[in-house]
Formats: C-alpha cells, structure tokens, sequence
C-alpha cells in the first residue's frame, strides 16, 4: 500500500460510514449534473459516496489492486490529479444523464486503471481471479461494453461517468506528457550556467607556466597583474580570448 491509496481507501470508507449512519448527506453530496452549477462542490463530493456496501467493495478492491503501483510510478501527488481529473470528467460526461443522481468513485478508479494498462499494456489482470486478460485487452473490452451499456439506457449504472473516467485518465496523461516534454527541451536549450568570476580567474591562475612559450608566459603575467589590479571588468576581448585559449 502507498500513503494516497490509503488514504482514499480510508476516506471512501469513512464516508460511507457517514453516509448510511446520515442519508441525508447523499442527498446534499451526490452529483445531479443539473443541478451542479447551484451545488458546485458535488462534482468533487459524488466520489466519496457510494450505493451499497458492494458498490464500496468493487471501487475499492480496483483501487486496492492498480493503485499502488501506479502512485510508486507517478508520485504522490501526480498520482491524485489523475485520480481527481478523471472522476471530474467523469461527471462532466453525465451531463448526457441531467437528472440522474450519481454516486461512487468508480469514475476515478477507472482512470486509474487506465493509467495502469497505459504504462504496463500486457500485464495480466485476473477476472474473478481464474481469467487471465491484458490489461490493454480489458480496457478496450470494458470501454465497449461501456459504450453498449450506456446506448441501452436503464441499467441504474453511470456508464457516461465511468466513460469519463478512461477520458479524463487518457487526457491526464497526455497533458503530463507534454508537459514533460516541454520541460526536457527547455532544460537542453537552456544556456549552460556561466561559471563564476571566482571560478574563471582561479581556473587562469592554474595555467602551466612552465609549458609556455616565454613570451607567452610574459603575457600570461602581464594580464594576470592587470586583473589583480584593475579587476576582471578590465580584459579585453583579446585578452579574455588569450586566457581561455590556455586554459583549456
């Protein structure tokens, strides 16, 4: 188990302690996409509630299962805007359902499944723990199924939520990598640092004199002398040029 994991483990099981204690909280924390623009936080709320005790167990259990190891690739904290987004889209989509009364993480659970076939496709995920299926197999199997389910209509499952999930999972991941691109080009297109003043005149205090032509030792100390006295603003181009040269 990684911290977040738990953490959201703990969280949904919290709530739906809260919820079954207080049915009422449903009412103000579930998602109607309708109504959400009057109830704003309910996009954010809809994925801490959850139906019934198997509905808890089925987005915990994938949670449990694909989580961990998807946080330990993607750290903590890109690890939760994956999980949030894709539960947030997945409410953007069920505005094609305005009045259904939407609860459950599985939303964001799905997104992190997809991130988990995204980053490791032939990975084995075992159905009812007896069929082995790949993870990229599944993920397509379970987006047309989804789709099917959501054209026949009165099922009582937010197939459009889930649909977002795998949206909102796929966007995430593409905008992460982007931005990591982006990041990696402009770290090599960055100009190297300048080194230091301190640094450039010890470095030209360490010249070989012995290796040097006379005249060029002599030109070595004259310029030395003259920064010593008058500072490093003073060289020249030519003269800064004549340091480097035998530095190297």
């Amino acid at each position: 188990m990684t911290p977040w994991v738990t953490r959201l483990i703990f969280a949904n099981a919290g709530m739906f302690l809260v919820s079954s204690a207080m049915p009422g909280v449903v009412l103000w924390l579930a998602l109607v996409p309708a109504w959400a623009i009057v109830r704003p936080w309910t996009p954010f709320t809809y994925m801490f509630l959850h139906a019934d005790l198997w509905h808890l167990l089925f987005n915990m259990l994938g949670l449990f299962f694909f989580g961990p190891r998807l946080e330990a690739r993607l750290g903590g904290r890109r690890f939760l805007g994956l999980y949030f987004v894709s539960g947030l889209v997945g409410a953007l989509l069920s505005v094609v359902t305005p009045y259904a009364r939407i609860i459950g993480a599985s939303g964001a659970v799905f997104g992190v499944f997809f991130a988990f076939a995204y980053f490791w496709p032939r990975e084995r995920v075992w159905i009812w723990g007896i069929f082995p299926v790949e993870a990229r197999v599944l993920v397509v199997a379970l987006t047309a199924f989804t789709l099917w389910a959501a054209y026949q209509g009165g099922s009582g499952i937010a197939h459009f939520a889930h649909l977002g999930g795998f949206v909102g999972g796929w966007m995430f991941l593409k905008l992460s990598d982007r931005l990591s691109a982006a990041r990696r080009f402009r770290e090599r297109a960055a100009p190297a640092p300048r080194p230091s003043a301190e640094h450039e005149v010890l470095r030209w205090r360490q010249i070989d004199r012995d290796d040097l032509h006379p005249v060029n030792r002599e030109e070595l100390d004259r310029v030395l002398d003259k920064i010593s006295a008058e500072g490093l603003k003073s060289l020249t181009p030519a003269e800064r040029a004549f340091l480097e040269r035998f530095s190297q």
